[in-house]
């Protein structure tokens, strides 16, 4: 048997606690908890009061302050930081405890409520561009901003494209990511940017943008999101007029804030049933690129340069995780002694082109090693975590990918954003 503890509180319809109907309040206040706790509110159908008053549902003039029963009902552990508090909300009532042996304790790991609306936890009065906005001032709101894409509206407002990373460098040529261009100073980030020249977001967005409406479910968004391939999705009301965005991490940021903590929940003996966890969405895929710390740095740009990839994942002989490699870190350990690995990144080169460009670096390169370079401060998370878990440190750590172990520190793998919002949602 679990030890729980019931807390019943009878009281009237017409109390409040900071204006607001107290059953309310209370539901409330125990569901922001996250803890493993049930409330339930009943309405008597009469009653009566220790001043005399007498209530009905048979006289309708007596039937306007209906008795209330609240029951909250919660693990043992929880009760001393719920009663406290449950205790100072009400002020005219009969607050009781007693204690309860359950025989089980079943709930299912919803990553959010269900019910949850796109309006609830979008980005509301995001930025955008006009179809003549200049190419280079949409790349300078994207880089000043945490995101990497942009709706495109018309002069009623209406979305009519939309603007993401992968158009710039693809359509109108941008020399390197945004998340690149940021480490790069204000004299460099100009010289890129001169590429995109006087085109503007009606020449390259994309179009017709894939657009939500706000008054939609959450669960709705995402599997739109994961059918098309989009990142972001432009949130329009019932006008059709752009009143937000939503995005993957408008999304997780919400599963952070919603999701009680299923770890917690389990060690109280309570069953959590559909909870899934990094090992069940961890595999070695083409985002999970490993090399050993004695490859030469210049076979490390070209797994990069051919594979179309953005990391390599540095392990040992036995498979233990050393360190990882991103662009980044390979353009911040070479531009300032070797101005070769500009032209590498903004000059469309592939690797074996500008070594031939730029012996000197070629050289150093092949000299180099992927534990010279390698950045050795990661996070990583165990494969025995519930995802909910990821996705908090993704959004801590500003992450997009993170390497998985598994018990004795061995590399399994990568678990992406695209990962964690498909089996949090669609194999929910």
């Amino acid at each position: 048997m679990l030890r729980y503890k019931i807390i019943e509180i009878f009281t009237s319809e017409e109390e409040r606690w900071n204006g607001q109907a107290l059953y309310g309040a209370i539901v409330e206040y125990v569901n922001d908890l996250k803890i493993a706790a049930r409330t339930i509110v009943m309405r008597g159908i009469e009653g009566s009061f220790e001043n005399g008053e007498i209530t009905t549902g048979r006289l309708e003039a007596l039937s306007y302050n209906m008795p209330i029963r609240i029951t909250i009902i919660m693990p043992a552990t929880e009760f001393a930081q719920v009663l406290p508090t449950v205790q100072e909300m009400v002020t005219d009532g009969i607050v009781a405890v007693r204690d309860i042996n359950v025989a089980a304790h079943k709930t299912r790991g919803l990553l959010m409520p269900r019910y949850t609306r796109v309006r609830e936890i979008m980005t509301s009065s995001p930025q955008k561009a006009n179809i003549n906005t200049p190419l280079s001032e949409v790349a300078r709101l994207l880089l000043s901003a945490s995101f990497t894409g942009l709706p495109v509206v018309d002069q009623d407002n209406r979305p009519i494209g939309v603007i993401a990373q992968g158009d710039l460098i693809y359509k109108a040529k941008m020399p390197m990511r945004l998340g690149l261009l940021a480490q790069c100073g204000d004299e460099k980030t100009d010289a890129a940017l001169g590429v995109l020249g006087s085109k503007n977001a009606g020449e390259i967005m994309t179009q017709p943008p894939i657009i939500i409406e706000q008054d939609k479910l959450v669960t709705e968004a995402v599997n739109l999101m994961i059918a098309k391939k989009v990142k972001r999705l432009p949130v329009i009301d019932t006008a059709g007029k752009l009143v937000g965005i939503l995005s993957r991490v408008d999304v997780f940021h919400t599963i952070t804030k919603e999701c009680p903590d299923w770890s917690g929940f389990q060690g109280q003996n309570i069953q959590v049933e559909n909870i899934q966890f990094v090992a069940d969405i961890v595999r070695r895929d083409t985002n999970a690129y490993t090399v050993l710390p004695d490859t030469a740095v210049n076979e490390v740009m070209t797994m990069i340069d051919s594979n179309d990839i953005q990391r390599v994942c540095v392990v040992d002989k036995d498979g233990f995780l050393l360190g990882m490699i991103s662009d980044r870190d390979l353009l911040i350990a070479f531009i300032d002694r070797h101005p070769g690995i500009w032209d590498y990144f903004v000059g469309g080169l592939s690797f074996t082109e500008q070594g031939r460009r730029h012996k000197e670096l070629r050289e150093h390169l092949l000299a180099s090693t992927a534990a010279d370079i390698m950045n050795r401060n990661i996070t990583t998370i165990q494969e025995n975590a519930p995802i909910e878990d990821a996705i908090k440190l993704m959004l801590e750590k500003v992450i997009k990918r993170l390497p998985v172990l598994d018990a004795e520190g061995k590399f399994k793998g990568l678990v992406s954003r695209d990962s964690l919002l498909h089996w949090g949602f669609v194999s929910g």
